[in-house]
């Protein structure tokens, strides 16, 4: 197993951990994590190619999903909502 793929599986294992937090602990190291992820989508894409670097974005996609919506309406202009409004 190559050195990107050993630190894309811990990146994973940091971003499920990270998941188990109360909110208010989650917001320094998913920041962390969020930060990290494109330097290892950076070295998967140039270790293994196109397939595994798409696997690589839609994990990093589908874990942040919230987080890039929040931020994609912030950076838009468009007005967001807190959870149960």
């Amino acid at each position: 197993m190559s050195l990107p793929l050993i630190l894309a599986c811990l990146w994973v294992v940091a971003a499920s951990v990270t998941a188990f937090l109360p909110m208010r602990y989650q917001i320094a190291p998913g920041l962390l994590l969020l930060i990290s992820a494109p330097v290892l989508i950076y070295f998967l894409a140039r270790e293994h190619g196109p397939v595994i670097t798409l696997i690589g974005i839609f994990a990093v996609l589908s874990m942040f999903r919230r987080p890039l919506i929040h931020l994609f309406r912030k950076l838009a202009g468009i007005p967001t909502e807190k959870p149960g409004e």
